[in-house]
């Protein structure tokens, strides 16, 4: 099977251009609701696999050693952006745990907030480690590593025993052997995971229904899963996908992004889905700004999760010329039978 056409960017009544990709849903009982392309495609979790990364900061027992709390919990599973509420958190959760920002190793880059940057920028400020939308992650993975007696200084590097019990993690979500899920490095610094575009779906209805897990961990899963809900702002910032998606469906659904257009949802069981779905898509060419925002909403929308009214700025997304004209729009093309 090939990926499917699943947008349209059309300039005027023209075909501009498509994003083509893979979806699948699937609910709490294994059954597949939904698939469009090719979801045995293996691909790069990227930051939807955050959650995972956390689940051992809490198993471990790190997070309770720390007094990590549910906010804190929320950033560590977050893609944030670098926001003054991102910042000021990390540093309280560094101090937690007796580090500092030269113990990470994520690298650093301008807030994605743009009017946080802009403001950094005009009083010639730096950005430091803190500022990266993946600084949540790596106090996490130190915290663990500090826990549990690991070398911090190489608490990123695949082989550390940070690392392994991160990819244990990630591969009995998605129900695969370790041997099997393909190791990259993400733009982080820290080991990414390829496994099918269906993996990535069961791996969040395992989520947010981990009965088949050890009590500890369906305690981490449901902590996680709280947080993400309790804190959607968190989880990126002001007007990203998964923050916005979150409030329109309060308390319904998590929602996490990866870069190269992967997102993933969960929804939580409820009377439509009692047993939850774990959603999945994979934008072939790795669209994250115009393919991706459309195709999620829309998902969601089809499931009954959000209205046709929920989120327009996102679906149909309208493009606009310099002068601020409407002068095309990205529409989706896909149905879910």
């Amino acid at each position: 099977m090939e990926s499917e056409v699943l947008v349209r960017v059309i300039r005027g009544d023209t075909v501009e251009s498509i994003h083509r990709g893979h979806v699948i849903v699937i609910d709490g009982d294994g059954n597949t609701i939904a698939s469009i392309g090719d979801p045995s495609t293996v691909t790069y979790f990227r930051s939807a696999s955050k959650a995972f990364q956390a689940i051992p900061c809490i198993t471990s027992g790190a997070a309770e050693a720390f007094g990590f709390t549910e906010n804190e919990v929320a950033l560590a599973a977050a893609s944030h952006s670098g926001e003054v509420v991102h910042v000021a958190i990390a540093t309280r959760m560094l101090s937690k745990a007796g580090l500092s920002d030269t113990d990470l190793k994520c690298g650093t880059h301008m807030p994605f907030s743009a009017i946080d940057a802009k403001h950094m920028m005009r009083a010639g400020e730096e950005p430091t480690q803190l500022h990266n939308n993946c600084s949540g992650k790596h106090i996490a993975m130190l915290a663990l590593a500090k826990h549990i007696g690991a070398d911090l200084a190489t608490y990123d590097e695949t082989g550390s025993r940070v690392q392994k019990r991160i990819l244990r993690c990630v591969a009995d979500f998605c129900e695969m052997d370790q041997e099997d899920v393909a190791i990259g490095i993400d733009g982080c610094g820290a080991p990414n995971f390829a496994v099918s575009v269906e993996a990535m779906a069961r791996s969040f209805i395992n989520l947010i229904s981990p009965s088949k897990f050890p009590e500890i961990t369906q305690n981490a899963c449901s902590r996680i899963v709280a947080a993400m809900i309790k804190y959607p702002e968190l989880i990126g910032g002001t007007g990203r996908l998964d923050t916005q998606i979150m409030q329109a469906a309060p308390g319904q659904v998590i929602s996490k992004v990866g870069a190269d257009g992967v997102w993933l949802g969960g929804i939580l069981p409820c009377e439509k889905y009692p047993t939850g779905l774990g959603i999945a898509l994979k934008v072939e060419d790795g669209d994250d700004f115009r393919g991706r925002p459309v195709i999620a909403v829309e998902i969601l929308r089809q499931l009954e999760i959000l209205s046709k009214d929920d989120l327009t700025d996102f679906s149909p997304m309208l493009i606009k010329n310099r002068r601020n004209d409407v002068v095309g729009k990205v529409i989706s093309t896909f149905a879910i039978q």
